[in-house]
């Protein structure tokens, strides 16, 4: 397994971030590909060609794009036709720059298959399948605001030759309240990308209103922090030496990336988490 660093967490400008990455030893990062000035829309292709030799002077690989396009992913009707071809877009960046995942949050799978947001969801995956299909790509579904199953069933829907999962562990201990290791032996043949984060549950959520104030940028009369709270590496409930070892067993050799997206000294969490996965991924190989 390769250890990177979601750019977007060090709260750096992008060359600085690159050098971070480079200086605390990541294998590679991933970065916001929906918004900044290296999107497909603000950039140029000359801007890509430089920023992926700037990459491989820093010899650090690009685990994966985020293509969260914010709101409420594709749960509603009259946006569907902009994101789909929005994100038709980050995939056609996303192989420019050479990678073929990209991750994004896409809203919140109900458990009623007849209602109007299922149904939205499993047209827009579908099209976006069919089309990342195509082109040997993947989008990696966040795991968090739905239980690990209902995930796996609904992907598995859509058609999951061009779709995946992004494994975050720690949104998965903190919305849902489950086991992250048990979670990723169900959802192992359909992860392509997992996030290195942890996190603390406090108390049951309803992740639906949870997601839904996210998407709205909207807490008023609501504490996050009643709830779950994010933590450093090896300072929450994940457990990560089972959950490594599971996720070697079932033959993941992809990315790690840490995200780290609470906290004041965020530099120095990323730089120390670095340091715990390799601690971590040297205990089990030397098994």
């Amino acid at each position: 397994m390769k250890i990177g660093i979601l750019l977007d967490s060090l709260q750096l400008g992008l060359e600085d971030s690159l050098a971070f990455a480079a200086d605390v030893g990541a294998d590679g990062f991933q970065f916001y590909a929906s918004r900044g000035k290296l999107t497909p829309w603000n950039s140029t292709s000359q801007d890509r060609h430089d920023f992926k030799r700037r990459c491989a002077d820093q010899g650090l690989e690009i685990a994966s794009l985020c293509g969260d396009l914010g709101g409420h992913g594709f749960e509603r009707s009259g946006e569907l036709p902009v994101r789909i071809g929005k994100t038709r877009e980050i995939f056609d960046f996303a192989l420019e720059l050479g990678t073929r995942v990209v991750t994004m949050h896409i809203g919140v799978v109900p458990e009623n298959k007849d209602s109007e947001i299922y149904r939205n969801l499993k047209y827009s995956l579908s099209e976006i399948s069919k089309y990342t299909a195509n082109q040997g790509a993947i989008l990696a579904v966040e795991t968090g605001p739905e239980p690990a199953g209902r995930l796996s069933a609904f992907i598995e829907e859509c058609g999951s030759a061009g779709l995946g999962v992004n494994f975050d562990p720690a949104n998965l201990v903190m919305v849902q309240g489950s086991n992250a290791a048990a979670d990723f032996k169900e959802l192992a043949p359909l992860v392509a990308h997992a996030h290195a984060k942890d996190g603390i549950r406090k108390t049951v959520c309803d992740a639906k209103l949870i997601y839904d104030r996210f998407a709205e940028d909207d807490f008023t009369g609501i504490d996050m922090n009643d709830f779950f709270e994010e933590l450093p590496l090896g300072l929450g409930a994940v457990n990560f030496p089972k959950l490594l070892e599971t996720m070697n067993a079932a033959g993941y050799a992809g990315f790690l990336t840490i995200e780290r997206e609470a906290g004041n000294q965020r530099l120095k969490d990323v730089a120390q988490g670095v340091g715990f996965l390799r601690q971590q991924l040297a205990k089990l190989a030397a098994k």
